[in-house]
């Protein structure tokens, strides 16, 4: 497999397990669920969203592992994995959740963890 659609894959697992993790945050603020839907319906829907990502990050490490032909060490998936996620997570914020800033701080730690990309990267 390219190492490309290796990339795509996790970016777009990523974008499902963001809105796994914090879409529900998002449809509270919209009033589509309330303070009194059930936890276990809030559940079902994160877990429904999660099976979608899991159906791509799954064969996105498969293929992209060395040890099966891909392209990547297992330390490179993984940290790769958690830089995108972060990007993924700032998009996320700053679209869907106006009302919550990012600081220096953050973006401190963003290049920290891109940082951790670059040396996962070197020989």
């Amino acid at each position: 497999m390219a190492p490309w659609i290796t990339i795509a894959l996790l970016v777009v697992a990523n974008v499902f397990m963001t809105f796994a993790w914090y879409g529900h945050l998002k449809l509270q603020q919209m009033k589509v669920v309330t303070d009194s839907t059930p936890l276990w319906a809030i559940i079902l829907i994160s877990w429904g969203m999660a099976l979608l990502e899991y159906i791509l990050m799954v064969p996105a490490n498969r293929y992209g592992f060395q040890g099966n032909g891909g392209h990547f060490s297992l330390p490179q998936l993984k940290v790769m994995q958690e830089g995108i996620t972060l990007v993924i997570f700032a998009l996320f914020t700053l679209i869907f959740f106006k009302d919550q800033q990012l600081h220096w701080n953050h973006a401190a730690a963003g290049l920290c963890l891109i940082g951790a990309v670059y040396f996962v990267f070197m020989k």
